[in-house]
């Protein structure tokens, strides 16, 4: 038989043991902000009912979607499965199932992988990490605010500048009354969505194949290329949706929008927000179940297309039987934020060893000896290693040097007469004696 070469498919990656620290790192900080807005963990399964995921993503989204061949139930009578293309949809699944087992608002954040079909390339994957904070069962905004907080929050400790973008589907849905294509709001929306890709003379064409009128394409244009500050853009638009457009159209949904948009950016200035927050009006976001607000985040100092997204959904859980829920949330890319911390140097270097000690080994008498003492070092919660093997000192300090252990401890027969554990600081070269017994003192010297 020829010997395999190892590989695994295009768009996925193995982890090693750095890297599995530094997702940890990330993971928990994440996990650490949701938790502190009371937000509570749960998972669901990689595979969902085909049926379940189809429908809810447009159709771009549709053709992305990972389907399972064989499930190994008979085919005539099991439904057809597919992997999850992202968390959402899931969890609105999940909300319905088990209405009667949850309150309301339900407050959840989930980090898994999800899969998507698509053409790998920096920055995109076909596995990745989505780390997602939702609140369903009510419409305040409030909810929308503590996303924005949450984001501030994340990447404040995480040390990355990030900006925020913000714009209302009820804005688009307005774009399209205004542009005399109320009929064309997906079309608009997801030609929109490309703009940063492609840019407005593509954006203007994909709009044109897609049958808008010229007219139409000229008054979205128009409101792509409105400049200044929050109020600046606030008080034109809302110009433009009181029937101030060529098309002489009034826009009552367009105009909730940007009440919407008022209140959220009231919130926002006195929550004490740290990142700065700008409505972008040329923000899509192709997901069609979004019916209000819609979020992403971007670094600064990194360029990498966004890292989070989300929005407020009002007629998911519809889908599933459960009308009138209301939720919002916003999805962190794991993997573009790594990233970006990558990229930036972010990571605290003591994330590259787990390990705090490592005990030499001399030989059997010196192993017996030290097992104790790092049995109790452990309990007391520092991370050590015993050498399994005596075999050369240089071999043993190659080992700490590698794995960027910060302490050694060489025991021989003086130290186990004496009854002391001798440990070095392998990066100032600082040594010292320590009675064996003497634990606080030697979780002192590790710092």
């Amino acid at each position: 038989m020829a010997i395999q070469k190892p590989s695994i498919p295009k768009g996925t990656r193995d982890f090693g043991q750095t890297e599995m620290a530094r997702r940890n790192y990330l993971f928990d900080t994440i996990r650490s902000v949701f938790r502190t807005y009371g937000y509570q963990e749960i998972q669901t399964p990689a595979q969902e009912n085909l049926s379940t995921l189809l429908g809810k993503y447009g159709e771009e989204g549709d053709k992305l979607l990972f389907r399972i061949q064989n499930s190994g139930e008979k085919a005539d009578l099991a439904p057809e499965k597919g992997l999850r293309y992202d968390l959402t949809v899931p969890f609105a699944r999940y909300v319905v199932q088990h209405q009667n087992e949850i309150s309301f608002p339900f407050k959840r954040f989930q980090i898994q992988p999800v899969w998507r079909a698509d053409r790998p390339q920096k920055g995109r994957y076909r596995e990745f990490y989505q780390c997602d904070v939702d609140v369903i069962g009510t419409r305040s905004q409030v909810n929308e605010l503590e996303l924005v907080q949450m984001v501030d929050a994340v990447f404040g400790k995480l040390g990355v500048r990030v900006g925020i973008h913000i714009n209302n589907r009820k804005v688009l849905t307005g774009f399209a009354e205004i542009a005399g294509a109320p009929d064309k709001v997906v079309d608009i929306t997801v030609a929109i969505d490309k703009l940063d890709k492609i840019g407005i003379e593509k954006v203007k064409e994909e709009m044109a194949e897609k049958g808008l009128a010229a007219s139409g394409i000229a008054v979205i244009e128009q409101i792509l290329s409105l400049q200044g500050g929050f109020e600046e853009k606030l008080a034109a638009m809302r110009g433009l949706f009181n029937g101030g457009s060529a098309s002489g159209v009034v826009s009552e949904t367009g105009l909730k929008g940007l009440d919407e948009l008022s209140e959220l950016f009231g919130l926002i200035a006195v929550a004490g927000v740290s990142a700065p927050v700008e409505m972008d009006l040329s923000l899509a976001r192709g997901l069609n179940y979004y019916t209000g607000a819609i979020f992403e985040v971007k670094a600064l100092d990194w360029e990498i297309g966004s890292i989070c997204g989300g929005g407020r959904y009002d007629n998911l859980t519809g889908i599933f039987g459960l009308p009138d829920l209301s939720g919002v949330g916003i999805s962190f890319g794991a993997d573009r934020i790594y990233d970006v911390l990558v990229g930036l140097n972010l990571f605290p270097e003591a994330l590259e060893s787990s390990t705090q000690l490592l005990f030499a080994v001399m030989g059997t008498d010196e192993l017996r000896y030290v097992l104790p003492i790092a049995k109790a070092l452990r309990e007391a919660g520092v991370a050590v290693e015993v050498y399994p093997e005596a075999t050369k000192l240089k071999k043993q300090f190659d080992y700490a040097d590698k794995k960027a252990i910060p302490f050694i401890s060489i025991n021989g027969s003086t130290e186990m007469e004496a009854g002391t554990v001798n440990i070095k600081n392998l990066s100032t070269g600082a040594q010292q004696a320590f009675p064996a017994s003497e634990l606080p003192a030697i979780l002192e010297f590790l710092g």
